[in-house]
């Protein structure tokens, strides 16, 4: 006799497919199953810097953002494997332009609610120890704004999401396609696994999935690079994570005094299944460089390690949530920044797959700055373009 179709099944282990998986258990919202062939949190989950921080540029990803913040104190309290501290988050701006681009952005942001202050250069010892303040034009300070490990909050979502009833399909590849009628995943030595509809949550894969579905969208898989430091002397745990806007050089303080410590966005598309998983010369030879000129003692730090990971991007540089054609979901194109939106965006997608067609007009809104329907059918190809910024618009210098 063939199984039992399940109600849904979540393609991508990440953390945006755990975190899904999770809150669509908790919500009982039928049967659940996730898919990944690779094992969980191996793509860019796995090599994320797992920054936390509500100096974003649009008020949507804040709203998200500390929905997400909120979530994961929460869940930190009963699984501190998780990592979660809230440590702060420190934006520099020492040229004319970048200081044009960090005050407006500063004053949306108090607006928004969101909690931060100017720190005066010669007070940036205070919450950053390392940071030089010699030509330091502005300096923004989110005393809210925290730190998670990626990987272990993947694991904590997954491993509550089984204990309540979601099936675990992850580590063996197969096919997914699609019928009128259904969903069906393909595995060898299996019989298939039917599916009632699906959510795309597969991170750099997300376009090649969705294209195979018969239901393409407009996005370009990325490469980044980041790297595990070794200071001396340690970094606090209680050091605030750095973004250098001039640089564009980030910096979080990591367990056992390191660092952890990337460079934002290469803007070319690449596969997702050929980039190299190690790092460049000229990465870290730039983020040499860039501590020396803001961040001396760590200019000099011994590398643990180094990495490449795939992000992914859209062409408004917001991701992509809700549903694609009726049964299909997305929940990707987080332009880098997946792990500090994960759980509020898994949660608002909950809502509107819960109103099994019929969302609430509140529910729709919360969505709609993200709805797959804001992109024409066919979209040219386009270049990434960085997601950790202060300002608004498709296309922003910091």
């Amino acid at each position: 006799m063939s199984r039992r179709p399940v109600d849904l099944l979540v393609l991508g282990a990440g953390v945006l497919g755990a975190a899904l998986a999770y809150h669509l258990a908790q919500r009982s919202v039928g049967s659940v199953a996730v898919y990944d062939p690779r094992p969980a949190g191996a793509g860019a989950s796995g090599r994320a810097a797992g920054i936390v921080s509500l100096q974003l540029w649009s008020r949507w990803d804040v709203d998200v953002v500390r929905a997400s913040a909120d979530a994961y104190a929460r869940r930190a309290g009963r699984d501190p494997t998780i990592g979660f501290r809230r440590n702060g988050f420190v934006r520099i701006a020492s040229s004319p332009d970048s200081e044009a681009a960090l005050a407006p952005a500063y004053e949306r942001w108090t607006e928004w609610g969101v909690r931060c202050r100017r720190v005066a250069p010669a007070d940036l010892g205070s919450v950053a120890p390392s940071v030089r303040p010699d030509g330091v034009r502005l300096a923004i300070y989110s005393p809210d704004d925290a730190v998670v490990t990626p990987s272990a909050l993947v694991d904590s979502y997954l491993a509550e999401a089984e204990r309540l009833g979601v099936e675990l399909l992850v580590g063996r590849p197969g096919e997914i396609a699609r019928s009128a009628e259904r969903f069906e995943l393909v595995r060898s030595g299996e019989e298939p696994r039917r599916a009632r509809a699906v959510a795309v949550a597969a991170g750099a894969w997300s376009k090649r999935l969705l294209a195979t579905l018969g239901a393409p969208l407009p996005l370009a898989p990325y490469r980044t690079q980041a790297a595990l430091l070794s200071p001396r002397p340690p970094v606090p745990e209680a050091t605030a994570s750095i973004h250098d806007l001039d640089q564009d050089v980030y910096a979080r303080p990591e367990a056992a005094g390191r660092l952890l410590a990337g460079d934002g966005t290469d803007r070319v598309e690449c596969d997702p299944d050929g980039v190299a998983p190690g790092s460049d010369p000229e990465f870290l030879a730039h983020l040499a460089r860039s501590f020396g000129e803001r961040c001396p003692p760590w200019a000099s730090a011994e590398l643990v390690r180094s990495w490449a990971g795939v992000c992914t991007a859209t062409p408004d540089r917001r991701p992509i949530v809700g549903e694609v054609v009726p049964g299909l979901y997305v929940l990707t194109g987080f332009n880098g920044f997946g792990v500090m939106r994960a759980d509020g965006a898994a949660a608002r997608l909950v809502d509107v797959i819960a109103a099994n067609g019929r969302p609430s007009s509140s529910e729709e809104a919360a969505l709609a700055p993200v709805a797959p329907g804001r992109f024409p059918p066919s979209f040219p190809p386009f270049a990434p373009k960085p997601g950790f910024t202060v300002e608004p618009g498709d296309v922003a210098r910091f």
